[in-house]
């Protein structure tokens, strides 16, 4: 608060606040404050190239200094005001209202330029540069050096991804400081002394970081550059687009670079209630499939001959609508949106099912799940009341935090983000349920309970009184991600761990467009809102929105995905309309390409080519986020809203897709657009009837015989996703896979550290280096899709399934 000069000795100082002047503004501010932000409030610039507001004081660059009284006596020399907090009583003195603090500023950036080289027009920061911008406003107007700048051989690629100008870099340090205390990994730092200082990475040590992305837009100069962009473009070129990214549930907050019709670049936007100002590196650098050699463009359809064909929107809805049609009046139709949507599109499918299709076997889990999830999802995600909601800011306020079913770092990066700093700053105690202890789970501090998978039920249920105690502080969290769909009971022993304690529950799926799905009930056992589809007036409620009759909507539920695809297999459906869903991530990626093969009539809405386009009687190309506008949903229920960020001439979202497809069956959707679609569920309004779950029990632990193990399977980041196709840079910094074992279980089935090994089943094998962990006895673990590692598709298996694990060229057991 400033103060007027003639009220100082009249208006108290708020308790807690300390009262200062700055540059003749007498003003009050919280004891504390880095002194620094308190002329940013004033509206006063102070150049600086190492103060980040997400970063802790480091006063390496001494850009930022300012005169500074205290007691009405001067301090000696100028102070760096990044590093200096208010006190009762100071007197500062800016480079507006001092020629000390203006000439000391010169003369740092005279020093900073020494050693700069003078290539701004072709530096990928030239035009949108700090320093530039700084020189010119706070530096001298020539040069007093005269000698050869000194020169480093350039770039030096510190990973497959970030490169690095050595001569241009300032020491700020900023880099060193987000890697070690944001994102928790130490792998770049400060090398040399003196003249020589310098970034860089050990000997055969690359910035291995899922975050190592921020460190090039915080980068105040062209040091840090990325390989995919470097020399593209110059920032003036570009049209840029705030979006929302579309890689996780977090619904990160971005911009989007494009030129010509091409996305160049991608940066984290700034938004304190998310993703504050980060982005993990796969949400900023994995967009090049919406240009791939595989994009889809134009409607195909399947010939007599066999053969897919392009041919005009007006033929292939025809077809589309026709097979459809006759597919209705037999065995029916199952729908399978995917994880991938917008809440407006999945709003679209799940409407298209009950409108035009006439059916609740409408599913958008593409991946394991249970019926036990369906009654979660009802209860605690559509069902619970705002005040349950859990956000990015409970986790951060929250004295303990129990994760289970889910590893943040490996499935939702700016989560992994938000728990770090709330055990560095405000010493959260983190729990997480898992079968070893990870790398984001050491870099949060976390206490693993060690749970053998499919058994994790009953370590929640029996977590230990000083777990229990924690969780019974006010304002904990527990986070249950949607991998808790693999172990029986595992959802119920959650809820009831909650109710005991009054933890509020979150739930965090892996996939962007999961929590939309719900709310628009893409789902057999839930309509629009979190309606289910078993309440006459939930049905009677959506039979008036949408123009019904009476009685038009079933009451009974449809099946799930999985027996949605079973049934396609024998002939129980006759059709199937899949949207974006990859087989390889089902339950059984053979049983899902059966069904796919077998089923009477397949239409396909998708971005590019996949094993789904391939056995397709009709392709219908749908836009990618980029050419679309909408919104998702975070996993807290926020609403994130995207704009198209390039021209969208000739594709459709799917929402126009399904709207133009049901005319064609004669039904009326009414979601030709986004905003339609946007509009119908906003008008419907959420269902809130505090349902409860029942309990669903735990299965038994699984025994492993001679030469067997209990699998253990998760997700890494960065892996084979089919949102990160033509990724070169990006794949080059996934973590290797590995066979993870204890070094029990290694010695009893004769694995060697660092040495091949092989896991096994009847339908396949898997052979990658082994690494000891601390894994519990008789279990193995196996990344789930990355490279040599695709446990579904290889081995037909899940985890908490008994596989042979042996030597490589061994004859280990199968399950």
């Amino acid at each position: 608060m400033t103060i007027a000069p003639d009220e100082t000795t009249e208006t108290p100082v708020p308790e807690g606040h300390v009262r200062l002047t700055i540059d003749g503004q007498v003003v009050d501010a919280p004891k504390g404050e880095l002194l620094i932000r308190t002329c940013e409030r004033l509206g006063i610039v102070i150049p600086r190239f190492c103060d980040h507001p997400l970063l802790d004081p480091a006063g390496a660059c001494r850009q930022c200094l300012v005169e500074v009284e205290m007691g009405g006596r001067p301090m000696p020399k100028p102070q760096a005001s990044c590093t200096m907090t208010v006190a009762d009583g100071m007197v500062v003195k800016t480079q507006h209202t001092s020629e000390r603090a203006d000439k000391a500023q010169q003369g740092v950036m005279e020093l900073l330029l020494v050693n700069h080289p003078l290539d701004c027009p072709i530096c990928d920061k030239g035009g949108e540069c700090p320093l530039q911008n700084q020189a010119m406003a706070h530096g001298r107007s020539d040069s007093r050096f005269e000698e050869k700048k000194r020169t480093f051989p350039k770039p030096l690629p510190i990973s497959s991804q970030v490169l690095l100008d050595r001569e241009r870099c300032v020491l700020c340090q900023r880099c060193t400081r987000f890697s070690e205390e944001i994102a928790g990994d130490p792998f770049i730092d400060l090398l040399e002394r003196g003249a020589n200082q310098q970034i860089g990475i050990a000997d055969g040590q690359p910035f291995q970081s899922y975050f190592s992305g921020n460190t090039i837009q915080i980068c105040p100069v062209g040091a840090l550059t990325s390989a995919a962009y470097r020399f593209r473009s110059r920032p003036f070129d570009l049209r840029s687009t705030p979006g929302t990214c579309e890689h996780c549930s977090s619904g990160c907050s971005m911009r989007t670079d494009s030129r010509r019709g091409t996305v160049l670049r991608r940066l984290a936007g700034n938004d304190p209630e998310v993703n504050e100002e980060w982005l993990c590196d796969k949400g900023r650098f994995a967009f090049r499939y919406q240009g791939s050699a595989g994009r889809i463009t134009r409607p195909m359809v399947r010939r007599e001959n066999g053969e897919l064909t392009e041919t005009s929107w007006t033929e292939a809805l025809q077809i589309a609508a026709d097979g459809l049609l006759a597919a209705r009046a037999g065995a029916g139709i199952g729908v399978l949106p995917g994880g991938r949507l917008t809440v407006e599109d999945a709003y679209a499918y799940a409407k298209f099912a009950r409108v035009a299709a006439r059916t609740h076997d409408v599913d958008f889990r593409a991946r394991p799940h249970s019926a036990e999830e369906l009654d979660f999802l009802a209860a605690h995600v559509v069902g619970g009341t705002p005040d349950d909601a859990v956000t990015f800011q409970r986790i951060e306020d929250a004295p303990a935090v129990l994760t289970v079913g889910t590893d943040p770092e490996e499935e939702s990066g700016i989560v992994f983000l938000r728990l770090r700093k709330a055990w560095r700053k405000k010493g959260l105690r983190h729990f997480q349920v898992a079968p070893f202890t990870s790398v984001g789970a050491e870099k949060t501090g976390a206490t693993v309970l060690h749970a053998v998978p499919g058994a994790e039920a009953a370590v929640v249920a029996d977590p230990g009184a000083d777990v229990v105690a924690a969780l019974e502080l006010p304002g904990t969290v527990i986070l249950v991600g949607d991998r808790a769909a693999e172990s029986p009971g595992l959802y119920s022993a959650v809820s009831a761990l909650a109710a005991r304690t009054g933890a509020a529950i979150g739930w965090l799926p892996r996939r962007a467009g999961d929590r939309g799905a719900v709310e628009a009930g893409a789902l057999p056992t839930l309509l629009p809102g979190g309606r289910p589809v078993t309440d006459a007036a939930a049905r009677a409620d959506v039979e008036r929105t949408w123009g019904l009759g009476a009685g038009a909507l079933p009451a009974t539920p449809g099946r799930d995905a999985d027996a949605i695809l079973a049934a396609a297999a024998v002939g129980e459906l006759a059709a199937l309309v899949v949207g974006g869903v990859d087989p390889d991530d089902t339950a059984d990626p053979q049983a899902a390409r059966t069904a796919l093969r077998e089923v009477g009539f397949l239409v396909s809405l998708e971005i590019h080519t996949s094993a789904v386009t391939e056995l397709a009687d009709v392709v219908l190309p749908v836009a990618p986020d980029a050419q679309r506008s909408g919104s998702y949903l975070n996993w807290e229920g926020r609403r994130r809203p995207f704009g198209v960020a390039l021209d969208a001439t000739g594709v459709l979202p799917d929402c126009r897709v399904l709207d133009t497809l049901a005319v064609e069956m004669d039904a009326d959707l009414f979601t030709q657009t986004p905003a339609a679609a946007a509009g119908e569920l906003e008008r419907l309004g959420t269902r809130r009837a505090g349902t409860t779950a029942p309990a669903h029990p735990a299965a038994p632990v699984r025994v492993p015989g001679y030469g067997q193990a209990v699998l253990a399977t998760s997700r890494q980041m960065v892996d084979d996703a089919s949102l990160a196709v033509d990724e070169p840079a990006l794949a080059g910094t996934a973590r290797r896979p590995y066979v993870k074992v204890n070094p029990a279980t290694a010695a009893r089935l004769g694995l060697v550290e660092g040495d091949d090994a092989t896991v096994r089943t009847e339908r396949g094998a898997i052979t990658l280096p082994v690494a000891l962990t601390d894994l519990p006895d008789g279990v193995v673990w196996l990344p789930t899709s990355s490279r040599g590692s695709h446990v579904r598709p290889t081995l037909g298996a899940r985890h908490g399934d008994l596989v042979g694990v042996g030597p490589a060229g061994g004859n280990g057991s199968a399950s």
